[in-house]
């Protein structure tokens, strides 16, 4: 589908039979929903939700989180900051480390503007390399402008991702008061996200997990304050997590967001009782191009969604068959029935595939396209531009 302005305005207001395939499409209806669940979950339990927009990479859907009670968003690139910046979203949080000093610089020069606008941003480091050079980039920006404006810097730990972090505990300690020799430079607190974790099947292997991680997080602020430093918040979790992270008394705030569209590798998770009920809202729509008398043919293939954590899979409207969908290259996908079942689709017929990850599937598309009223007869609504497509620096 052409993404130029005037063909994206003309959709809104239209039916959900003329979005053209393969296309990226939000059940606004299940959006909203997952979105009031998790809101209220966090007002109900007294915790702070900032929510990552690396997910949707949207600033209009980030908007949309915060006016339901998100406090900011996290980002993991500088120029997803930037184009969360760009969009109106002044309290953004690097949860990633950034070293380079090129990119240092942006990052001072995206403090001054977010501080411009009554806003903050946040950024996580692991080395004392890291903070020096943050700190060298930090002055500079403030010699060259006059402003003296501060950034929140975080401490990353490795409480079981392992991936960026330093151990836990001493070595926490030695890069917290090295930030507080900066001034401008805010120690804010910690960063102890189990990204692992997210996607253990288990729902007692995960709350076994978060447990040895949140014991991890809570002896290293335990060492950091017997320095006389506060440790403002310790923050982490996501959509797999996050009632560990809630419950455990250690997190303040919480960084879930794929709940906002629920993948189908979240979807394998067993849910934990005191998880919310999240429905699938992300759907690739596609449409059967060719028959055979085994398979159907549709024309989305890895070039519409991604495969990191697998195929997608078929979602079956009521009175449909299941369906399994097969890997068919970047530009088809091929679908068989699914155990037990006979028929196939027809010419025409259109599929709803549901992503197997959602993060890096908005990355293939310059637009979402939300539908109000339901997959089958709904109206399209809204068109949310993935204003951080390809933001990978």
């Amino acid at each position: 589908m052409s993404t130029s302005s005037s063909r994206l305005s003309d959709l809104v207001g239209k039916p959900v039979t003329e979005v053209d395939t393969p296309a990226l499409v939000i059940d606004l209806d299940a959006m909203k929903r997952n979105l009031g669940r998790m809101a209220e979950f966090a007002r109900k339990h007294g915790i702070r939700w900032r929510p990552h927009a690396k997910m949707h990479k949207s600033a209009a859907l980030a908007k949309l989180q915060i006016r339901a009670g998100a406090v900011g968003v996290c980002v993991q690139k500088t120029a997803e900051a930037e184009a969360m910046v760009a969009g109106g979203v002044y309290d953004v949080y690097i949860s990633n480390e950034v070293i380079a000093p090129a990119k240092l610089a942006r990052v001072a020069a995206l403090t001054q503007k977010v501080a411009a606008h009554g806003g903050k941003l946040a950024i996580a480091v692991d080395s004392t390399q890291g903070v020096n050079r943050l700190a060298q980039a930090m002055n500079e920006a403030r010699a060259s402008s006059g402003v003296g404006t501060i950034i929140d810097v975080f401490v990353e730990i490795d409480v079981g991702q392992g991936r960026c972090g330093v151990e836990p505990g001493a070595a926490a300690v030695t890069l917290a008061l090295e930030i507080r020799k900066h001034p401008a430079l805010h120690f804010a607190g910690l960063q102890a996200y189990h990204g692992k974790a997210q996607h253990i099947r288990s729902a007692q292997e995960r709350r076994d997990a978060i447990a040895q991680a949140a014991a991890a997080a809570q002896r290293t602020r335990e060492l950091i304050e017997a320095q006389g430093i506060v440790v403002g918040l310790v923050t982490g979790g996501g959509t797999g997590s996050f009632v560990l992270e809630a419950a455990s008394g250690v997190y303040g705030e919480l960084q879930a967001s794929s709940f906002l569209f629920m993948d189908a590798d979240y979807a394998k998770n067993e849910r934990d009782p005191a998880q919310p009920q999240f429905e699938h809202a992300l759907f690739v729509k596609t449409q059967v191009i060719s028959t055979r008398s085994g398979h159907a043919v549709c024309d989305a293939g890895h070039k519409s969604h991604a495969i990191d954590s697998g195929l997608p899979l078929v979602h079956t409207l009521d009175g449909e068959d299941a369906l399994e969908y097969f890997n068919g290259g970047d530009e088809h996908g091929i679908v068989r029935p699914a155990a037990g079942g006979t028929r196939l689709p027809g010419l025409g017929h259109i599929l709803w595939l549901i992503p197997g990850h959602c993060d890096p599937t908005v990355n293939l598309h310059d637009v979402m396209i939300a539908v109000g009223g339901g997959l089958r007869r709904g109206i399209v609504q809204r068109i949310f531009r993935v204003d951080a497509r390809g933001a990978l620096t």
